[in-house]
């Protein structure tokens, strides 16, 4: 990439752009944002994953999702991936990693709301902190050392998911299946902004928290995966293309709604954030149509 970090985002003449934010840390994004003092790089192009440095310096007006639809062929997930939610969840760790698949039409920017349609309000709604990867150049029977030169950047993002068609027999039928239950539209919000194994290298240390509604739900470092961004993106594209633009979600830590004694799940209105060291966060709210 010619990039560290991405964004894309809307310029003075209301002019929708890619960029390299000027900042030093992600927690400069949001504070200069908001100080109207937010400049970037002009990046140009419309592929975010074929982009040319211009030099110009842009003041950033407003951030838009740094990903749509469009940019992305599939989402690929890992289910059962942190040990300690493996735990709470009272099964045992699958020896390769467990694969279910969302569209591309879930991704949702960072600020959206979800809409929850009727068939899927009230069946349990959670929230799933996870670190997101995305696939940079196409690629098949990659090695994990060769790993991380497919890789464009890493976000924060959210596996919304209803717990009721994913485990309910009355629902669900007899078998756990994933695929339904996570895969409605906007279910898959991502962060502003994708940032660079040049910064952050195989992600593999970097501290994951949820929030809802300003309460702590998850917080754990990804050093915690079973399979990381390395064995994941090896695994993935063993006989199978590996496509540009492919999101893969690596799984969630322990603290979701359905691990609890009494599940706090999640309810119109509610304010979800997923925030990863040195990513950013994604921040949305849950809304019944």
């Amino acid at each position: 990439m010619t990039w560290s970090r991405l964004i894309r985002f809307i310029n003075d003449d209301d002019k929708t752009l890619f960029g390299e934010p000027c900042i030093q840390d992600a927690l400069e994004l949001d504070t200069k944002l908001d100080q109207g003092q937010l400049y970037a790089i002009e990046l140009e192009g419309h592929d975010p994953f074929d982009l040319l440095a211009t030099g110009h310096k842009v003041h950033v007006k407003r951030l838009v999702g740094v990903l749509v639809p469009a940019d992305i062929p599939i989402v690929k997930c890992i289910g059962l991936n942190y040990m300690k939610h493996i735990a709470e969840g009272g099964r045992k760790p699958p020896p390769y990693p467990s694969l279910f698949i969302k569209d591309s039409a879930t991704i949702a920017a960072f600020d959206e709301d979800v809409p929850i349609h009727p068939i899927a309000q009230d069946k349990n709604l959670d929230y799933e902190g996870e670190l997101a990867v995305v696939i940079g150049k196409t690629g098949k029977n990659i090695s994990k050392e060769d790993a991380l030169n497919y890789i464009a950047g890493y976000a924060a993002s959210n596996d919304v998911s209803a717990r009721t068609w994913q485990r309910d027999p009355a629902y669900a039928g007899g078998v756990p299946q994933w695929s339904f239950a996570k895969g409605f539209d906007k279910f898959a919000p991502i962060g502003p902004m994708l940032v660079s194994p040049s910064v952050v290298g195989a992600a593999d240390n970097l501290l994951l928290q949820t929030f809802v509604n300003g309460e702590e739900r998850q917080n754990t470092r990804t050093d915690d995966l079973l399979f990381n961004v390395r064995a994941i993106v090896s695994f993935l594209s063993q006989g199978s293309t590996l496509k540009k633009g492919t999101v893969i979600m690596t799984g969630t830590p322990a603290g979701v709604a359905m691990g609890m004694k009494e599940p706090k799940w999640l309810k119109n209105g509610d304010l979800v954030e997923v925030k990863i060291e040195l990513l950013g966060s994604c921040k949305n709210r849950m809304v019944y149509e």
